[in-house]
């Protein structure tokens, strides 16, 4: 990705080339703080690459799921050491995972980006609006 793609004007003094070196950082950051409590990185990574660094849609959840892999790892250890994770529980859900992943890389890479785009857009408004209403549990 070039500087020149940045969607973002910005004049903080330094090159485009600098600034998208930042600004990757910065998405990175709060992606990887967001994806290490367990709520889903690209819930954020994925809208600011489209958004801020002018990726497609496609692009943009290649590169999540590329992001997701070591920040998931480590996540993982953490969670782990804590006694938070329940392997035996975990395990048919990885299964099914890994058979889900394949469809629906089939299905994404054979989608237009637009459809792909309202198809996030709308899962996100979804699962937003679950979260404001839902009744809080003791």
């Amino acid at each position: 990705m070039a500087a020149k793609d940045i969607r973002v004007v910005y004049d903080c003094g330094c090159s485009k080339d600098d600034f998208l070196k930042l600004l990757l950082f910065a998405i990175g950051l709060v992606s990887g703080v967001i994806s290490g409590m367990g709520i889903g990185g690209g819930t954020v990574l994925i809208p600011a690459m489209i958004f801020l660094a002018g990726v497609s849609q496609h692009s943009a959840q290649g590169i999540n799921l590329t992001v997701f892999i070591p920040t998931a790892l480590v996540a993982i250890c953490v969670h782990s050491k804590n006694k938070h994770i329940r392997f035996r529980l975990a395990l048919p859900l990885i299964l099914a995972g890994i058979s889900g992943a394949v469809l629906g890389s089939v299905l994404a890479s054979s989608m237009p980006s637009r459809l792909l785009r309202k198809l996030f857009g709308g899962f996100l408004l979804v699962m937003g609006i679950y979260e404001l209403f839902q009744k809080k549990k003791s």
